[in-house]
């Protein structure tokens, strides 16, 4: 009953809405979908997270805990440890640098996707995602056709459209909450809990919260999730805030985003939603923190899911103000982000060594993939080209430190390609863990070879598909194909890592061998779970809100 008054609410705005006379159909546009969500899902005020407590005595295993922090569309150029970082090194990063300096830098990862929904996905399950049908990343309601409307508004001189697949037979766009995992797939939380660990989530899932695809039905006993997309309140007072109006995407999220948390322990599922305690990254944290204070006397895997530095561009005033050297404030804020979140990744380090569980505990640090090119900074990917939603470097290539000291030597480095898949795996090996036999698994266990017992390399290919945009990696050849535009992209990777000579002209023998791989991998694969409903043009070699020419490279990236 109470939603059906909640939903009469809403169309009853909706109705009323074109009699105001100030709100123009753009305003209407960005205005309402906010407006629908505080009418249906209201945030509440901040409630205090009761984490499940652990044992009191001794610990009595020797089993290594797990801390796996992944980080929002972090760029290869964020961090400092491979000689960049933002503002020209000027924002170091020295407690993520810090991880691989203590563990291993796997220097050629890649993740699954590049795009946020697919990688997870993939990064949980030891799988392409595609493997099971998570071809597309879930879109919220209505985001699809407010995109559209919103990007037909932007003014400039040449602009490649959206494509909407909407209204075309077949194509749907599927409710937001009921795009998820299935739950037959086995996530590290399972694996894991068949040894007797304790599994928590925190922060960004958007893996699905119904029919089984929320945390607590993937493996996780609790899960503290993120329910909106803003970092702090627009207007609080210690809140920096960088729009990106040239962005559809910014946007709609500056419309529907609210400051919301939901929590959910065991069994008992919970979508209400209360307001988070500070900025976000800062709060995530401390929930980290709690929870390996409360865990600590037994073997846990925390999955720590930042939704730093994804946008809306938030910064926290003290961060932002810290930084007065930057004078773009688009930089200066996503800069402050980076800084946040490096700042939590030290604490979270210290709090592990505060409780004694350094020294047993293995920290994974990665990101789900590149960074964005609507974030408008032109240097986040360097030196790769492309961006999130491309399948060039700049999408792809991701940082993955694993840090161990009981198990992996101080200051390794691993260059052979490595996927996001391989962490199941190499997870199973070194907790003593069962990995699933009922099914592929694409992931390798890397344990051998960055121990130095497995000589050649772990994939012999690697694959990659978001609708009509494939890709394989084989014997250090890279082969892109796209339908939009009709394009081929080759590239022999040992000596172009950073795709700047496409050879696919000079060598179609090269490009039929890699297209037969392409093939025979397809059909293995299931169709998608749901359709893209629409296509975002990425121009490869600059950012949203640079102007585009007739001449730029592009690819049409299927949502």
């Amino acid at each position: 009953m109470r939603v059906r008054r909640k939903v009469s609410i809403a169309f009853a705005v909706i109705l009323a809405i074109p009699l105001v006379g100030w709100l123009t159909m753009d305003r209407w546009i960005v205005y309402l979908p906010g407006l629908m969500i505080d009418i249906t899902s209201p945030t509440g005020p901040n409630q205090p997270v009761h984490w499940q407590a652990g044992p009191a005595g001794p610990r009595r295993s020797d089993q290594p805990n797990i801390v796996m922090i992944v980080a929002d569309d972090l760029g290869w150029n964020d961090i400092s440890f491979y000689g960049g970082g933002v503002a020209g090194g000027s924002v170091p990063t020295p407690n993520i640098d810090s991880i691989a300096r203590s563990g291993v830098a796997l220097n050629q990862a890649m993740s699954a996707s590049a795009i946020c929904a697919p990688s997870r996905a993939a990064l949980l399950t030891g799988r392409y995602p595609t493997r099971f049908g998570f071809e597309f990343t879930p879109l919220p309601n209505g985001m699809a056709d407010i995109n559209l409307r919103l990007d037909r508004s932007i003014e400039a001189d040449y602009r490649r459209p959206l494509i909407s697949h909407l209204g075309q037979p077949g194509i749907y766009q599927a409710d937001f909450a009921d795009m998820g995992m299935p739950q037959s797939e086995v996530t590290i939380a399972e694996m894991l809990k068949a040894q007797d660990y304790k599994t928590v989530h925190i922060g960004k899932w958007h893996l699905g919260s119904t029919n089984g695809a929320q945390p607590t039905a993937q493996g996780f006993d609790e899960s503290l999730n993120l329910a909106g997309l803003l970092y702090l309140p627009e207007d609080h007072p210690d809140v920096v805030n960088a729009r990106q109006e040239f962005d559809p995407i910014d946007r709609f999220f500056w419309s529907v985003g609210r400051y919301s948390m939901s929590f959910s322990a065991g069994d008992n599922h919970s979508d209400d939603r209360f307001a988070a305690d500070g900025y976000l990254t800062d709060y995530l944290t401390r929930e980290a923190i709690e929870v390996i204070e409360t865990n600590k006397n037994q073997p846990f895997f925390l999955y720590l899911a930042h939704w730093a530095p994804h946008t809306p561009l938030q910064a926290l005033k003290s961060d932002y103000d810290a930084l007065a050297h930057i004078e773009d404030h688009t930089l200066r804020t996503y800069a402050a982000m980076i800084k946040a979140l490096d700042r939590g990744v030290g604490q979270v380090l210290d709090a592990l060594e505060d409780n004694g569980l350094d020294d047993n505990t293995i920290v994974i640090f990665t990101s789900d993939n590149g960074g964005a090119h609507y974030l408008g900074l032109p240097d986040v990917n360097l030196p790769y080209r492309g961006w999130k939603t491309t399948f060039f470097g700049g999408g792809i290539r991701v940082p993955l430190f694993i840090k161990w000291p009981d198990g992996i030597t101080p200051g390794s480095e691993y260059n052979p390609f490595t996927h996001h898949t391989d962490l199941l795996p190499t997870l199973a090996q070194l907790t003593g863990a069962t990995v699933p036999d009922d099914r592929v698994i694409d992931g390798v266990n890397l344990v051998p070879f960055i121990q130095g017992e497995a000589s050649g390399e772990p994939h012999d290919t690697l694959f990659w598909r978001s609708g009509h945009y494939e890709v394989v990696i084989a014997d250090g050849w890279k082969l892109q194909q796209t339908d939009r535009p009709d394009k081929v992209w080759l590239y022999q990777l040992s000596s172009d890592p950073t795709e700047q000579n496409n050879l696919a002209a000079q060598n179609p023998a090269k490009v039929a061998e890699l297209q037969a791989l392409l093939r025979q991998h397809n059909n293995e694969l299931p169709p998608p779970m749901w359709p893209s409903v629409i296509e975002m043009p990425v121009t490869i070699d600059k950012p949203l809100g640079e102007p585009d020419t007739p001449e730029d490279e592009f690819i049409y990236w299927p949502n």
